[in-house]
């Protein structure tokens, strides 16, 4: 259940503090208007991702049997991570510059995020995976990992709604790029976590 736990927590403060769309539009829309506006893109993830999860789900428990398959996918998602890992820990700034012109409002961003590829590998490679294999274990385990994660991912998103309200300074500070970078250190953790599965799938560990 640990394992679990650990990685529900640390996978949702990565997604929801890493840099990305769906982060410039919670500060953008913060900045350009109140904090109640940020919030309520901050939850976005709870609307834009439940298609995404489920199909993820179904797909993955139905390529469950195949040791091989699960093999691969661990390890696709492992590079997933360290791909997540390398921008977070090489970031040297963080820009609010991206195009959002034609993103305003909740819907809006529930669309960006739609569209966006992340959600779609994370579920794939890493989430429905993770899910699938607590699930094996016990209900709960399963449930727990996407509560926690959707708890840390939103709730991360509004407390750094929150920060920038109190400091548009924050964004550029130190403790917030430090920040980041650690994370990017704990995501390959979990990266080697997942290349372990693999190799156990093929009864190597």
């Amino acid at each position: 259940m640990v394992t679990y736990l650990i990685a529900g927590i640390t996978l949702g403060f990565a997604a929801g503090i890493s840099p990305g769309p769906l982060l410039v539009m919670v500060i953008t829309e913060t900045i350009k208007y109140d904090v109640k506006k940020g919030i309520k893109i901050a939850l976005v993830p709870l609307v834009s991702d439940l298609p995404i999860v489920l199909f993820s789900l179904i797909i993955m428990y139905k390529l469950s049997n195949s040791d091989i398959i699960l093999a691969i996918v661990s390890f696709l998602g492992a590079l997933f991570l360290v791909y997540l890992a390398w921008e977070n820990i090489t970031i040297s700034s963080f820009d609010t510059h991206i195009e959002t012109k034609q993103m305003k409002g909740f819907w809006k961003g529930v669309f960006a995020n739609f569209l966006s590829p992340h959600p779609y590998l994370f579920w794939m490679l890493v989430g429905a995976p993770i899910t699938i294999r607590a699930f094996q274990e016990n209900i709960l385990y399963s449930a727990l990992f996407i509560l926690l994660f959707y708890v840390f991912i939103i709730g991360t998103k509004i407390l750094v709604v929150f920060l920038t309200e109190r400091s548009k300074r924050f964004l550029s500070s130190k403790i917030f790029l430090y920040t980041i970078r650690g994370l990017g250190i704990l995501l390959l953790i979990l990266a080697i976590i997942l290349i372990k599965d693999g190799f156990e799938f093929i009864g190597i560990l």
